[in-house]
């Protein structure tokens, strides 16, 4: 049997064409995180009611959620370098938009067309990487990269938001995206190649309005469930959204060019990945909701002074990422897997034994120890889920990927928020003193915010007895969840090592190895 060519290797143009792609990607980052700093001063210029301040904030990453799945098979069908400058400029048109709104309503209009427009970014460049690194450890490093490029995004939103708060106004914090997509718009010809699937057909728009309908309603489920806890209400909506979903499953078994290939969830490293994925997401985007509390509230530390205190971790993130590739050629993608869900658990046991204002160098350990292990796992996972995936297919396996993290993300504040805030309430309610006013109590079995706030205004004993029993309260929950996301990251180690230490596909081949 003769030998296969091996793949051709990426040259200089491809990894300029890299540096390019993760600019957006940074970028989409930071729209999610450097908005709130912003919301004190856009409160006091457009006065926007509590609904409408609630959808400004949460709109763009609503949108986001529910456009992947659209975009990236969008971007299999009209080409993925297309696709992604037609974001490009829309993204640049809303920035400007959301930078002069005049009133709350033009804020929301603007910030849902950023959110459509950042769907486009995830699954566009996530499938040009594809077809850009064809050789299997040069492909891994790109996805560290792209990876990379999100975390750092992340880090840099609030730092960055924070210091044009402080010479500009809050609309500047848009403008940032400006200049990067015309530059992208420049160069993206240029240094990017195009691709299409040349057998794809015509997108089904019921297909893409199921997608839309089923992420959309389940999501917002989820959002209400992290707001009020589970109840009647969030939960008819959620099961009216796996409805949906199940219609669009049943639609794309009958499609002969379905929007997703369902083949794709029998290949077990594809399945396997998307799972280890959306774990890491969910026990991630649960606990740093209250580690911004802790450092806030507990500790007492301004936004950008907390935002200061996470860099280091933010910072190994980074170098765990980019260190993937070489930790994955001389160990099995299996057991970096394992180890760092493993990693991520132990930082978990360390969090549990915060107690005061006092742990803080506690806390910041346990996050460096959980970041070590964050890194390898988003980058070995994306890779196995793309590299499962045929090269006409990686904008629609990019979008799956994205969307089970959205899922993830959003499932993990809404779950974990919820055990939370059934530990702090049953805890500060029997904590607080007996003879403080009926609407204080009340306050103070709300959140932590409204305890401090409460506690402060009355002042005196009282006063400082409602802060504590709500600061030890929140610590008690606080550690209650960080107990149960070691749980599920220790047990997702050993199954993830487990299904993936001999993956195969659906054909009985094995499935592609990161880095070999």
């Amino acid at each position: 049997m003769p030998l296969l060519d091996p793949p051709a290797k990426a040259g200089r143009r491809e990894w300029i064409g890299l540096a390019v792609i993760a600019l957006p990607c940074m970028l989409y980052a930071m729209d999610l995180t450097v908005l709130n700093l912003a919301v004190p001063q856009l409160t006091a210029d457009l006065a926007p009611s509590a609904a409408q301040l609630l959808w400004i904030v949460d709109i763009y990453g609503f949108l986001v959620a529910g456009w992947l799945v659209t975009m990236g098979t969008l971007g299999d069908r009209i080409g993925r370098r297309k696709l992604l400058m037609i974001g490009a400029a829309l993204f640049g048109v809303a920035s400007v938009l959301a930078a002069f709104a005049p009133t709350a309503e033009a804020l929301i209009a603007a910030r849902a067309l950023l959110g459509i427009a950042g769907a486009t970014v995830a699954p566009s460049t996530l499938s040009l990487i594809r077809n850009m690194f064809h050789d299997d450890r040069q492909r891994t490093f790109a996805i560290s990269v792209w990876g990379t490029s999100y975390a750092v995004g992340g880090t840099i939103g609030p730092i960055v938001g924070g210091v044009l708060l402080h010479y500009f106004w809050w609309g500047s914090v848009f403008l940032l995206a400006v200049p990067v997509m015309v530059l992208l718009l420049v160069v993206a010809p240029i240094l990017l190649p195009e691709y299409r699937d040349p057998k794809a057909g015509r997108l089904d728009i019921a297909s893409a309005v199921l997608s839309l309908a089923a992420v959309l309603t389940v999501i917002y489920g989820l959002k209400r469930m992290a707001e009020g806890g589970l109840g009647l209400v969030p939960a008819a909506i959620m099961l009216a959204g796996i409805g949906v979903g199940a219609l669009f499953v049943r639609r794309q078994k009958r499609l002969a060019d379905p929007m997703i290939d369902l083949a794709l969830f029998r290949r077990t490293a594809f399945s396997a990945a998307l799972g280890v994925n959306m774990v890491g997401v969910f026990v991630l985007f649960g606990m740093f909701l209250f580690i911004a509390q802790y450092l806030q509230l507990v500790v007492g530390l301004s936004p950008l002074a907390a935002a200061l205190w996470m860099l280091p971790s933010s910072a190994l993130i980074t170098v765990s990422s980019l260190a993937a590739p070489a930790v994955v050629g001389r160990f099995p993608a299996p057991a970096v897997l394992a180890a760092g869900l493993a990693s991520l658990a132990a930082g978990l046991v360390v969090f549990a034994f915060v107690d005061g204002a006092d742990d803080l160098p506690l806390l910041i350990g346990g996050l460096l120890v959980l970041s070590a292990g964050l890194g390898p796992v988003f980058i070995l996972t994306t890779d196995l889920i793309v590299g499962a995936a045929p090269p006409e297919r990686a904008g629609a396996a990019g979008a799956v990927s994205e969307t089970a993290a959205e899922f993830g993300g959003v499932l993990g504040i809404a779950v974990l928020g919820s055990i939370a805030i059934a530990v702090y309430r049953g805890l500060v309610g029997d904590a607080l003193p007996v003879d403080i006013p009926a609407d204080v109590r009340e306050a103070a079995r709300d959140t932590l915010g409204a305890a401090l706030a409460e506690g402060r205004r009355i002042g005196g004993a009282d006063g400082e007895a409602v802060v504590a029993a709500a600061r030890s309260a929140f610590l008690a929950a606080f550690s209650t969840v960080a107990t149960i996301g070691a749980v599920v990251a220790a047990s997702a180690s050993l199954i993830a090592y487990r299904l993936l230490r001999t993956p195969r596909d659906a054909g009985g081949t094995a499935a592609p190895r990161t880095g070999s």
